[in-house]
């Protein structure tokens, strides 16, 4: 009799009978208030009935055509609609199955694009688990941790974490920046350098959002030494951060962006965009695979497209966001151990730390534990795991968020000894 791998370990007790909305439900017959959304994946809510339908009456017609034997309508009409709502000029695109798959697509686009070998990350980044994107992804040891030697040519920046230097916004950018400027200077000039990795909020990092003089520094960056500028919106695309892509947020145009998680609302899909002209300069052969742009998942990315613009998710994602937002900020101002309240649109993350400032992951997962118990499921991250992540599906409405709101406060409470500041 076999079982699971030992390593796969759970973030709740719950066992999931079934999913709608923005619920989940035991086989007790338990609500429970999912605010991992998958970890960013169910956009548009558990088994929204649109995106049910769509995938149904697709296995009924066609499973699998695989996208370099056959093309398929799905396929096709995805492609094309993703043109509706891609930054300007992107309007080529390709698809995998996985956001790991997606990271490694645009490396290879990169380097073979311009014939360089180096790439720059930032400090807190998470790109996946696979060879290449493990290379890139700095945001715990867990990821790349025993899996030396990972590919060379990567080379590291920081990103501006205010909260983690303790300084300002401005402060923490203009370091960031220089030390860029002392990282083409000293390991990888810009004649060598391929592409900037970039999230546009770091996820596994901590949900820390960027600004907009870093990633305009970076946009200046990229154009001077002729460098692709990657967004990996695996995250933060579809609508999660208020915006349709994260970048949008401070106006700046990326070469390449990356996507999944919320692409297809649970179905494994996953994408880079890029021009047609920067896309042609990969070689030939060099993007393919068996499942991506399966006939399902892209009928149910389709079916997301489609509740995401009728519903008003987007916008609904920046109402929510900011309510979500300002009432974590409020529950932090009454208990000190709650550091740092911070995000963009329905991605909130709370940062425990001790009272000389230092990370405490033992009371983050605590707290995420208690409101587990209470009926409240979120998820931890950061390089320490002292972070609480909030991520509700794009359809979460403003009584919900207070619903979760009101269980996190009593959590954090419970496990604090109702320690507030007074």
């Amino acid at each position: 009799m076999s079982q699971l791998s030992p390593l796969l370990k759970q973030a709740t007790p719950v066992e999931v009978d079934y999913g709608e909305g923005v619920y989940l439900y035991d086989h007790s017959g338990r609500r429970h208030l999912d605010f991992t959304a998958g970890i960013g994946v169910t956009s548009t809510g558990h088994c929204h009935p649109k995106v049910v339908a769509a995938a149904q009456e697709q296995v009924g017609k066609l499973i699998h055509g695989q996208y370099t034997t056959v093309m398929h309508d799905p396929l096709r009409s995805l492609a094309e609609r993703l043109g509706d709502v891609l930054p300007p000029g992107l309007d080529s695109v390709f698809f995998a199955n996985s956001g790991s798959e997606a990271v490694e697509a645009a490396l290879r686009l990169a380097r073979q694009a311009t014939g360089r070998p180096n790439i720059i990350v930032f400090q807190g980044g998470f790109h996946g688990r696979t060879v290449g994107a493990a290379s890139l992804t700095t945001s715990g040891t867990r990821f790349r941790a025993g899996y030396a030697p990972l590919m060379d040519g990567v080379h590291v920046a920081p990103f501006p974490f205010a909260y983690r230097y303790g300084w300002d916004e401005a402060t923490a950018t203009r370091f960031a920046l220089q030390e860029l400027d002392y990282l083409f200077a000293t390991m990888s000039p810009g004649e060598e350098t391929a592409a900037i990795f970039v999230e546009p909020v770091l996820g596994e990092g901590g949900y820390v959002p960027a600004n907009r003089e870093f990633l305009a520094g970076l946009r200046e960056r990229a154009d001077k030494h002729g460098i692709l500028l990657v967004a990996d919106e695996v995250q933060t695309g579809f609508g999660r951060t208020g915006k349709f892509w994260g970048m949008e947020h401070f106006d700046v145009q990326p070469d390449v962006v990356i996507t999944a998680k919320g692409l297809a609302s649970g179905f494994p899909l996953s994408g880079i965009a890029a021009s047609t002209e920067l896309m042609g300069k990969a070689w030939p052969g060099s993007q393919g695979g068996t499942y991506g742009g399966n006939a399902v998942a892209c009928a149910a990315a389709l079916a997301t497209l489609d509740v995401i613009q009728e519903e008003g998710l987007v916008n609904n994602a920046a109402t929510q966001g900011a309510r979500l937002l300002e009432g974590s900020r409020q529950i932090a101002e009454k208990f000190p151990q709650i550091g740092d309240v911070r995000g963009l649109g329905l991605m909130v993350g709370s940062e425990f730390v001790t009272a000389d400032g230092r990370a405490d992951p033992d009371t983050a997962k605590a707290a995420q534990q208690a409101a587990a118990e209470r009926g409240l499921l979120l998820l931890m991250c950061g390089a320490w795991m002292n972070t609480v992540r909030m991520i509700p599906a794009l359809v979460v409405s403003g009584a919900q968020v207070d619903d979760a709101l009101g269980i996190w406060s009593e959590s954090v409470a419970a496990v604090t000894g109702g320690a507030a500041r007074t």
